[in-house]
């Protein structure tokens, strides 16, 4: 039977190799701990052990859900929530994850409390606001909150950390990481406390890596779109030694006609009340696929017949300029597209989207809504 569209085909070993090729960069330039970052794929279990396979020393969700996904499925490997802690959802924060990140007092006092009471010890890394304008508190508050967690009981300040390139857009230099390093020695320093984690940053990170140009004294990144795609994200390079044909989005050819490249009518708003431009370019031959914005935004497929276009989407529908493609497309022909990281991130939420996985003791089908095939 042939496998079900749209799809998205998750290569596990090219998963795994990234991550080893990743982890030995990252090791040549002292940082001990990459932490697998499963966000991208809500936590996929395959993913999730080819990070492992590849070297990665942990796992890390945003999700509590997904954190959730991956105790269910029997991870042993220390977990980090990456999203700072809800108060309402601190229970949850306390027995599904290791370790969190954290910036606001109050947070920390009611994660105190549940682990006292749980009787655990949960890890805290203290986020440092850096420039980007994400989370994370200012540089001269991080002393007095590091004697905070000193002070509590059932937490533990395993580090400091900072997050760069998410949301500003600040790209990670050695001045911006340097002054975290700075401010784990100064905690050590005035706490009397170790600091064994210096939480470095994300996949934005990687270039000063690349480039030997990261601080001596980071000692952990937090990996997720170089994992999966091969690319640093300061610049979009591809790292060498890894491959971005890690996932593929498929779908199916439900209509191909000769249109003219304008619409014919009176024009307003369309399904998504957007006002949108047209290029004339005469009759145009176009596919349409059974795949819409409900499942990928087009802005993020590529397609991987050369001289295919992408035009735009409806909620079920992408459009294609198939005219100066490089082979016939007919009906019933499967159109096969590289997603970026938001495209994977997009289609591996759907529950439209069919996943078919490579390598994992073979080859495993899981249907849309994640029921096995």
């Amino acid at each position: 039977m042939p496998a079900p569209t749209p799809r998205i085909e998750i290569d596990l070993p090219k998963i795994e190799a990234n991550t080893r090729t990743i982890v030995a960069m990252c090791r040549r330039a002292g940082v001990t701990d990459v932490i697998g970052v499963t966000k991208g794929t809500l936590a996929h279990p395959g993913v999730a052990r080819a990070m492992l396979a590849g070297g990665a020393t942990g796992l890390a969700d945003a999700r509590l859900l997904n954190l959730a996904r991956l105790r269910e499925a029997g991870f042993t490997a220390p977990l980090t929530l990456l999203r700072l802690p809800s108060l309402s959802q601190v229970d949850e924060v306390v027995r599904l994850a290791d370790r969190s990140l954290n910036s606001e007092p109050e947070t920390l006092r009611a994660l105190s409390r549940v682990a006292v009471a749980a009787g655990r010890t949960h890890g805290v890394t203290l986020m440092v606001e850096l420039g980007d304008r994400r989370e994370g508190m200012p540089p001269e508050e991080v002393v007095e909150a590091a004697r905070l967690v000193a002070g509590l009981p059932g937490l533990e300040l395993v580090g400091v950390g900072t997050n760069l390139t998410c949301y500003g857009a600040v790209i990670p230099s050695p001045a911006n990481v340097g002054r975290l390093v700075e401010l784990a020695e100064t905690v050590r320093r005035e706490v009397g406390r170790p600091v064994p984690v210096v939480s470095g940053g994300n996949s934005s990170s990687l270039k000063l890596v690349m480039d030997g140009k990261l601080p001596r004294g980071v000692t952990e990144l937090r990996i997720g779109d170089a994992v999966m795609r091969g690319h640093e994200t300061s610049y979009g390079e591809l790292i060498a030694g890894t491959t971005d044909e890690t996932f593929t989005v498929v779908a199916e050819v439900v209509e191909v006609r000769e249109k003219p490249s304008l619409p014919e009518g009176e024009m307003g708003h369309d399904a998504f009340w957007n006002v949108p431009t047209f290029v004339d370019r005469g009759v145009r031959r176009r596919a349409i696929l059974a795949l819409g914005r409900q499942d990928v935004a087009p802005e993020n497929l590529a397609p991987l017949d050369q001289g295919m276009i992408v035009l735009g989407a409806s909620s079920d529908h992408l459009l294609v300029d198939v005219s100066d493609a490089a082979r016939p497309v007919r009906l019933g022909d499967e159109v096969r597209f590289r997603p970026s990281y938001a495209g994977i991130l997009q289609a591996m939420t759907s529950p439209y989207v069919h996943q078919l996985v490579l390598g994992d003791n073979g080859v495993h089908a899981k249907s849309a809504g994640g029921a096995s095939k």
